[in-house]
């Protein structure tokens, strides 16, 4: 690809990034997508600055209608279409023929990988006429040229490819493409390479075999996973203002355009039970800035950190990036969803959010169910969550809890509210009987907090009673007391002075994380202190990260 002079850099990578490659890698059968930028700064129309290369199962894919339709309205987005418009593309379709692979190539598309550097040299084929011409092809790449290249320091990989039917269908010549890849640090150029491209054989093949070469030295550019991620582009003042996906799914704000001072993408994850899971990405530009997850309560959904993520950034300046989602159980689940829904099911939601969005690794903050979660993750994903804030919650699962959340499931299916469409939710009635629990009486009667209690008991009333039904399981049972004492990590518990027995209860968990850490108490706030109290939440998790 080469973007026209028309087109802004920032408004062609927020595209790409943003919208175009995480839609490709939600289809099941593209297994990675990879940008490439050519290292020889000679760009043009015909020698483009980028490329793109996709892994894909099957070419029989790209002429199904799951394909297709993200090409053309309505799902093509107009964005894409008016990006599409400033754009010189050269799209090519290869069949796989053969591969060799070192010892130290590397999947770059495992998150573990992240971060990793690679260096692609694209070489492009085409050969004389005579059959025999692509049998003498093969032999020197398998018997000479490649085990050559091998010895060359650095070198991960090499694949070859040829051009597929799709496009020989549409009249296309027939061309061989070979990928080889090297790390960042390698041996291009020197004795072991020159020797790899200086044999009689290597001379014959361009004398008799190959009719034309093209090849291109590239540099690894950017990493797609299959949802939107890339805050840099949005923070670069030539990006276009706020845009929504067709689907209404994924919207993106430009710092410039945003009420804060920093960008935010809202967009959502796949899991590999099929359950959607919404979330917000904000804060640092940087793509390797320090990531904080924020997990809720049950019943709400991540507006309850509307108040406490902007403190947070403002006294941080923006040195975060912040990830919160609504937990599965917030909307109606698929029949293809994990039953029941435990603590462990929910920690593997934070992961498929981590993976998904390329974070290696993470702070997490969580409060109530989301507190729970929040320390098993870090208990048994430490390599992944690498500190811990956990609020307002339990080491162990109450005895009581069945029998008083299935009074509370009683309430709510009493009412039996539905939504225009039908779905039936948890209605005002165990909304207000939550809200009253949740929140100190103070509070009603603050002017600034009373507006935050309303929405939160909104978010409660509108959640779907199904999904509220589903995810109440994962307060059943738990115990993580014996895996506490082994806890090696970072790790602190706050808790508000307002509710109820835990402030006594977590500080005898604050005892056994470990070796005891810390336990806040904020005076002034019940069972949510980031939304009575975001400022102190912030300012305390400010001083432990």
């Amino acid at each position: 690809m080469q973007p026209k002079d028309s087109l802004p850099p920032a408004q062609f990578h927020d595209w790409y990034n943003n919208d175009h490659g995480p839609t490709r890698l939600r289809l099941s059968w593209c297994h990675n997508g990879f940008r490439y930028r050519a290292n020889d700064a000679n760009y043009s129309a015909s020698k483009p600055e980028y490329m793109a290369v996709y892994d894909i199962e099957d070419m029989d894919h790209l002429t199904k209608d799951e394909y297709t339709r993200l090409r053309k309205e309505p799902v093509q987005s107009q964005r894409e279409r008016d990006t599409m418009k400033q754009i010189t593309v050269d799209r090519r379709f290869y069949d796989f023929v053969s591969d060799w692979t070192g010892n130290d190539f590397k999947k770059l598309e495992n998150i573990e990988n992240q971060g990793e550097g690679n260096v692609m040299v694209a070489v492009s084929l085409s050969l004389y006429p005579g059959e025999d011409k692509e049998e003498e092809l093969r032999k020197w790449y398998e018997e000479e040229h490649v085990p050559l290249l091998q010895k060359v320091p650095g070198w991960r990989r090499t694949r070859r490819f040829v051009t597929s039917y799709i496009d020989l269908k549409e009249g296309k010549s027939k061309e061989f493409l070979a990928l080889h890849e090297y790390a960042p640090q390698n041996g291009l150029g020197g004795k072991e390479f020159q020797a790899a491209t200086s044999t009689p054989w290597n001379a014959e093949m361009y004398k008799s075999v190959i009719k034309e070469k093209q090849r291109r030295t590239y540099d690894l550019f950017y990493t797609f996973g299959p949802a939107s991620r890339d805050l840099t582009s949005l923070s670069d003042p030539k990006t276009v203002g706020i845009l929504t996906s067709t689907d209404g799914l994924t919207k993106t704000t430009p710092a410039h355009a945003s009420k804060t001072d920093y960008p935010a993408i809202e967009s959502y994850i796949t899991t590999p039970d099929g359950v959607r899971i919404p979330y917000i990405l904000e804060g640092s530009a940087s793509p390797t800035a320090p990531v904080l997850i924020c997990m809720n309560s049950i019943l709400v959904d991540y507006h309850i950190w509307d108040s406490f993520i902007p403190y947070f950034h403002s006294i941080t300046n923006s040195r975060y990036r912040t990830l919160r989602f609504n937990t599965r159980g917030r909307s109606s689940l698929p029949a293809t969803s994990t039953r029941p829904i435990t603590i462990a099911t929910l920690s593997q939601d934070v992961i498929a959010l981590l993976d998904a969005l390329r974070i290696k690794t993470a702070s997490m903050i969580g409060v109530s169910l989301g507190g729970a979660v929040t320390l098993n993750a870090a208990l048994t994903y430490p390599d992944r969550i690498t500190a811990l804030v956990s609020c307002d919650t339990n080491a162990l699962a109450p005895p009581g809890n069945p029998k008083a959340w299935g009074e509370r499931l009683e309430v709510a299916d009493k009412e039996g509210l539905k939504t225009q469409s039908g779905e039936t939710i948890v209605g005002s009635e165990l909304a207000e009987m939550t809200v009253r629990r949740w929140f100190v009486k103070e509070s009603y009667e603050d002017a600034e907090i009373r507006p935050r209690i309303e929405a939160v008991k909104e978010a409660v009333t509108t959640n779907s009673l199904e999904g509220f039904r589903a995810s109440v399981n994962a307060l059943y049972q738990y115990d993580f007391r014996e895996k506490m004492k082994g806890y090696e990590g970072r790790g602190v518990f706050l808790v508000g002075a307002g509710d109820g027995v835990l402030p006594k209860s977590m500080r005898e968990m604050a005892e056994g994380l470990g070796r005891g850490v810390e336990l806040k108490v904020v005076d002034g706030a019940g069972h949510l202190p980031m939304v009575e109290r975001p400022e102190e939440v912030a300012e305390f998790v400010k001083g432990f990260l």
